[in-house]
This record gives C-alpha cells, sequence and structure tokens, in this order.
C-alpha cells in the first residue's frame, strides 16, 4: 500500500482509484491527518468529476469535523457549482453539531442558493438543529426568520406551521432589506 501515510496526496488518488478496502484505509488515514487534509480534499473534490470519489472526500471531510467547519462554509459560499455545493452541504451537515451554528449563519447569506444549500445541510442534520433554528425565529431579519421557519417545517418539526406563521409576522422595528425605515410613523395611519 502507501506506507507510513504521510503523504495526503497519494491517500486522495487512493481514494479516487483503489478497491473498497484501500478506499476505507484512505478514508481513515486522511481522517487522521485532520486539519492538513481539509484543503486538498475540497481541491480534489472541485477536480474530480467522478460522483463516488465526491462522495468519498465529503464523508472524510464530515469525519475530519471541527477543522473542516469554516474551510466548508468559504468552500459553500464560494463555489458556483450546484454538483460540488450538494457534496459540501452534505459534508457539512453529516457533521452534525460542529456545523450547526455556521449553517445558521448562511441563512442570513444574500444569495438565495447559498441559504437553499444551508437549508438542506440542516435538514440532514436533524434533531441538533432544531433548537438554534428555533432561536432564529426571533432574528430581526426577517429572511433568517422565513429560513428557520421553512426548515423547521420542512423537517416535519411540530409546530412549523406555527413558526411559519411567526416568522412571516412583522416584528416590531424590524425592516425588509432594502426597505426604508418609517421611523415615527404609525403603523395604523393610512398615509
Amino acid at each position: 500500500m502507501i506506507g507510513t501515510g504521510d503523504d495526503i496526496a497519494a491517500w486522495i488518488a487512493t481514494l479516487k482509484k483503489g478497491d473498497l478496502p484501500a478506499r476505507r484505509e484512505a478514508e481513515e488515514a486522511l481522517r487522521k491527518k485532520g486539519g492538513d487534509a481539509v484543503g486538498p480534499l475540497i481541491q480534489a473534490l472541485r477536480d474530480e468529476a467522478n460522483t463516488d470519489f465526491r462522495w468519498y472526500a465529503a464523508r472524510v471531510l464530515a469525519r475530519i469535523g471541527d477543522p473542516a467547519v469554516g474551510p466548508l462554509i468559504r468552500a459553500l459560499k464560494g463555489e458556483k457549482d450546484r454538483g460540488i455545493r450538494r457534496y459540501l452541504a452534505a459534508s457539512l451537515g453529516e457533521m452534525g453539531e460542529a456545523a450547526i451554528r455556521p449553517l445558521v449563519g448562511l441563512l442570513a447569506d444574500p444569495e438565495p442558493e447559498t441559504r437553499g444549500f444551508a437549508a438542506l445541510a440542516l435538514c440532514r442534520a436533524g434533531r441538533p438543529a432544531i433548537q438554534p433554528l428555533s432561536d432564529a425565529l426571533d432574528d430581526a431579519d426577517e429572511t433568517v426568520r422565513s429560513c428557520a421557519a421553512l426548515i423547521l417545517w420542512q423537517m416535519g418539526e411540530e409546530g412549523g406551521m406555527e413558526a411559519l406563521g411567526k416568522a412571516f409576522a412583522p416584528k416590531e422595528g424590524a425592516t425588509r432589506k432594502g426597505e426604508p425605515e418609517k421611523a415615527g410613523k404609525d403603523p395604523n395611519q393610512t398615509h
């Protein structure tokens, strides 16, 4: 095999082309490399069109955990290829708690597609995402509230419909993005 496993590029090559036992060995070796393997794995995921390899790379990134969260979030925000974004989001969703707060933070991203991939990851994360999403229902940003409510509803969380109503209710002092504040204006006044 590869010997000591010090060569991240060699382990990634095995992950691409090895048989099943070799791929499993490469997964474990790359997981043990931790943060050192994150950048090369993300780059390989971008460079390689093979969906089997992308699945393995996403799985390894999820198993690396905490050290991979920040780079994966940045990659998800910066990547334009939807296929790659899907694997990045899947990896974040599989991480569970380590990725949840940063994913909830992406619900404020100005790009709707980024918010959509964050939503997919949060749904995949499941139960650990419920409380942070419930907390986001009180966010001043209507987009964040709406996204959080829709994700809770999609997850089948009890009270999801009520959360949708709460999310779309106007918050005192809150404005929609791009809408000027109407300071001092009585909301009951017609003109």
